[in-house]
């Protein structure tokens, strides 16, 4: 039984990642690991990938590239203020403009950078680099 499937999903992806695979398949899929998925692949982290049906909850089949050094999730998902980026960033990626938080908010799911230009803040969800 899943408890928290973007955790498995980024467990899966470093998993992957680590024993220098090409392809990863993420079961069961969600729209909020999708999300989180987009915002990998907009930055580079991984390639092209996609949804499919398989009818008992869906599955992603993603490609990777080998940019992955490590992935996992924030837990408890803290809400965090447009001011406080750099606080959270030093806790959780190993230096400064390295890697990226991911994070929801009123504009979607998006990475911190991202907020920093909107200018607003969110709860976050993971971490890659």
């Amino acid at each position: 039984m899943q408890n928290d499937p973007l955790a498995d999903a980024l467990t899966v992806l470093r998993n992957a990642e680590r024993s220098n695979k090409t392809e990863a398949t993420i079961t069961p899929a969600s729209k909020l690991v999708g999300r989180v998925l987009k915002v990998m692949q907009d930055q580079g982290y991984i390639g092209p990938f996609e949804y499919e049906d398989d009818g008992r909850g869906g599955l992603y089949k993603i490609s990777l590239n080998g940019q992955i050094n490590n992935c996992g999730v924030i837990k408890p998902r803290y809400a965090i203020k447009k001011a406080e980026f750099d606080e959270w960033e030093s806790r959780y990626l190993p230096a400064r403009d390295f890697g990226s938080l991911i994070m929801t908010t009123t504009h979607g799911v998006i990475d911190q950078y991202k907020a920093k230009e909107v200018g607003t803040g969110g709860r976050l969800l993971a971490y890659v680099y």
